[in-house]
């Protein structure tokens, strides 16, 4: 029988936070399992997140309270679960708790059976009765008694939810429409209706970073030269930058914001959000030239590199919501700080560019930044920026989850690398190098991926469908950044794996997010619908778009045939609900436009590469070395001797172009 609480060697940040609970928590385990059994008790699951605030108030209330831990430890056995972590359990369990409660979040709280069978599933709980709800004790006490005498009661209300989740547990149908232009148009046009016009963004308060929409819109503009497309982007894009749920003197963003007008942040900043936000304003910066854009991307690719960056050259998942059990307390500002820090004159001045007044737009008479007009004097803008981020960084500040996982590094390597090469930020693509090769140095053991590390450990939770794509999608775009075709075979092993392991045989273009081989969980999960971050299976049709112009012809069939099949199923998503299809509608545009690849045939890189890092539409495959080094490169030889440019779409490819204007023009027909 398990004893004391087990967390103290856990790989997650967020577990090791509660190591020092009075609660007998327990790590997802066989042995925590069986424990349950032996007691003939149930199972108590909490899942949630290290940056998450509503996670530590419960904790601060509940789990370190040693007569609530009493209650747990003598009725319970006590799982705590990262999310983060372990994705394919969040995934089934909000499942449950969205079946049962019509609403999900974190602190995720579940009952289940000795057998993993949730019968009782909610969230956050507080200490004390409130508003309805019973208190966190109350309900331990209720389903204790209720698993005593009730029994049967809690056996069918199990077996009902399971029944429930198996039935919903299908991939998408197939679909009577193909993914064309009509259907991308329709799609488009149905995103464009729920735009928040006055206030940028799509529907109201809480509002959430929708990047990889915005990436679709914009390819969507490149591809039809939609205005309405473009302006939607464009306001949304600035909304986002000027409000403060983006950091404006220390970069990157913040999860969402709790307001419809982006002012309030919840400070939580997470890799995800900050690795698809790069690649979007990085890809507008492109596409426009405008200068927010431009700022933007480089000061989140600064933050990324200088606040995320772990000593192994990866990326740290997230920095906590609150700093000393206060949210803002490192980010807000009242007028009288900011005097205080640069003196009368620039504080006033700083007051008025920032929207820093005696109300206060956060709590206590404290602002968050704003920029809702560009400064008129930029020499001083930037010393007044660096002078508050140096009295910034002798706040507190709030904590680091260090937890380097597979899927969201992946994102980072792709926006970096893509971003990078695009932007002409060397150094921006050496450190994607870097990245990757320690995620495959560490986390790729015999062939199979580990989903996370901390430090020199790496977890035992096994990769998910995200990881395998994500990662796979992040080579391909390396080897394109650098011409080095070893990223080029990393890419293809990668995918293969995930092929053999993750597709659903019965149903081509359809995947499981978790491997044929992973742990029996009361339903195998799968996701198609993009959320926070792109679906494991869209990424994974991403990947295979892209693979189907990096293998020889005689092998890309398999990979072009499974991924006109996930575009197929996405077509479901693209006709009903195209907002929750974002990365679907960013890959569909780069299938329906061709897909468009740019073969660069030249002995050396040179301008012509330049050129098409610069001014290709989002999803082209861009490949450039001497024939033959590529098969998207075989039989294009240079023309006299010169560097010579093939754009190609869908493998049928335009004549060979040597000047910058007629590369341009051939990107743009």
């Amino acid at each position: 029988m398990l004893g004391a609480n087990a967390l103290g060697d856990s790989t997650s940040p967020y577990l090791r936070q509660h190591a020092d609970n009075p609660v007998h928590w327990q790590q997802w385990s066989e042995e925590a399992l069986e424990s349950a059994r032996e007691r003939d008790v149930p199972i108590l699951l909490s899942i949630g997140y290290s940056a998450c605030h509503w996670c530590h108030v419960m904790a601060h209330e509940s789990f370190e309270d040693e007569a609530t831990a009493a209650v747990m430890n003598e009725h319970f056995v006590c799982i705590k679960v990262d999310r983060e972590e372990r994705p394919d359990l969040d995934a089934v369990y909000m499942n449950a708790t969205v079946a049962m409660t019509g609403q999900g979040g974190w602190p995720m709280t579940c009952f289940l059976t000795p057998d993993t069978e949730p019968f009782y599933c909610g969230t956050y709980y507080p200490p004390k009765p409130r508003a309805g709800s019973p208190s966190f004790t109350q309900l331990l006490e209720a389903i204790a008694d209720t698993w005593r005498t009730r029994r049967t009661e809690v056996f069918d209300a199990s077996a009902a939810v399971v029944t429930a989740l198996k039935q919903n547990s299908g991939g998408l149908p197939a679909s009577d429409r193909p993914v064309d232009a009509d259907l991308l148009a329709d799609a488009v046009a149905a995103v464009l209706r729920d735009e928040d016009v006055d206030r940028g963004g799509f529907g109201g308060a809480p509002k959430f970073p929708p990047g990889p929409l915005l990436e679709g819109l914009l390819r969507h503009h490149e591809r039809t030269g939609s205005e309405e497309a473009l302006a939607t982007v464009m306001r949304t894009a600035s909304a986002m930058a000027r409000g403060g749920m983006y950091d404006q003197i220390g970069g990157g963003f913040a999860r969402y914001s709790v307001d419809a007008e982006w002012v309030v942040p919840h400070f939580e900043k997470m890799l995800y959000d900050n690795a698809l936000l790069l690649r979007f304003y990085g890809h507008l910066a492109r596409v426009t030239g405008d200068s927010t854009a431009l700022r933007v991307a480089t000061a989140t690719a600064g933050f990324m590199l200088h606040e995320l960056r772990t000593d192994s050259g990866c990326f740290a998942s997230a920095l906590d919501a609150d700093t000393e059990g206060v949210e803002g307390l490192t980010y807000a500002w009242t007028p009288e700080q900011l005097v205080e820090v640069l003196g009368f004159e620039d504080g006033v001045w700083a007051a008025g560019l920032f929207v820093v007044d005696t109300t206060g737009t956060f709590e206590a008479g404290m602002s968050v930044l704003q920029l809702p007009e560009d400064p008129d004097d930029i020499e001083r803008f930037d010393r007044v920026c660096a002078a508050l981020k140096d009295a910034r960084d002798r706040r507190p500040q709030p904590g680091r989850d260090d937890k380097v996982v597979t899927a969201w590094n992946g994102l980072a390597i792709t926006a970096l690398a893509e971003v990078g090469s695009g932007l002409g930020r060397s150094d921006w693509v050496d450190a994607a190098v870097e990245c990757a090769e320690q995620i495959l140095a560490t986390h790729d053991e015999n062939g199979r991926l580990r989903r996370a590390s901390l430090g020199s450990h790496v977890g035992e939770a096994p990769g998910v469908l995200e990881d395998y794509a994500s990662l796979a999608v992040a080579a391909q775009t390396l080897f394109q950044a650098t011409g080095d075709p070893v990223w080029s075979d990393r890419a293809r092993t990668v995918l293969d794996t995930a092929i053999a392991h993750f597709a659903d045989a019965d149903n081509p273009g359809s995947w499981f997010d978790t491997a044929d081989d992973a742990e029996t969980l009361v339903t195998r999960p799968r996701d198609p619908l993009d959320n926070a971050t792109p679906s494991g299976a869209s990424t994974i049709t991403e990947a295979l778009l892209t693979a189907e112009a990096l293998v020889p012809p005689s092998e890309s069939a398999r990979y072009g045939e499974l991924a006109a099949a996930g575009l197929a199923r996405a077509a479901v998503v693209l006709g009903r609900a195209p907002r929750s299809g974002g990365h679907w509608l960013a890959v569909a545009e780069a299938s329906v436009r061709g897909p468009l690849q740019v073969a660069i045939s030249a002995s050396e890189s040179g301008r012509l590469l330049e050129v098409a890092r610069r001014y290709a539409p989002g999803g082209t495959t861009i490949v450039s070395g001497v024939v033959d080094s590529s098969p998207l490169l075989a039989d294009r030889p240079t023309v006299d001797g010169r560097e010579a440019a093939y754009v190609c779409r869908g493998f049928v490819c335009d004549r060979p172009v040597t000047t910058e204007d007629d590369l341009i023009a051939a990107l743009r027909r």
